[in-house]
């Protein structure tokens, strides 16, 4: 084989490459948005059982079905019910301190939940529930019903 030969067979090679890096990088523009939040829901009562995940691009996946779409301002509350577990203003939230409540008497709802600062346990009858645990419960049963198209 010649020299030019060789050259332009390593001058393809390259092209060859440069173009497979650029597909795999355009091909990494379609994939998963970051998780927002998880949340776990278990409970006494049928179809309390409930895996909700939310990415911060709008969509939902609900017992590890297809994914769907939340509305706008269910995002909104989403990504302010976070800020708020994560803490606001330099303190420290709920989820950095990974609190952890016991559910109450006759407790029907019990809540896990993951953000990327950490995690909360909680119950619907749980005592000393700040207000982020209370939002974050409508609007698991939100999405449940509206999104999911669960019946709770």
């Amino acid at each position: 084989m010649t020299r030019l030969c060789r050259r332009h067979r390593r001058s393809r090679l390259l092209a060859v490459a440069a173009l497979a890096a650029g597909a795999g990088a355009i091909g990494g523009c379609g994939s998963r948005a970051a998780d927002l939040i998880a949340v776990e829901r278990t409970g006494s009562i049928p179809g309390a059982r409930l895996t909700l995940v939310m990415t911060d691009d709008g969509r939902v996946n609900c017992n590890n079905g297809p994914d769907r779409m939340v509305t706008s301002q269910q995002l909104i509350d989403a990504r302010e019910i976070v800020r708020a577990l994560e803490g606001e203003d330099d303190a420290v939230g709920p989820a950095d301190r990974g609190v952890r409540l016991p559910p109450g008497r006759e407790s029907i709802l019990r809540y896990d939940v993951r953000i990327e600062a950490g995690s909360v346990s909680f119950a619907d009858s749980s005592r000393g529930q700040p207000p982020e645990f209370l939002r974050l419960a409508g609007l698991t049963r939100a999405v449940a019903k509206g999104p999911c198209g669960l019946p709770r």
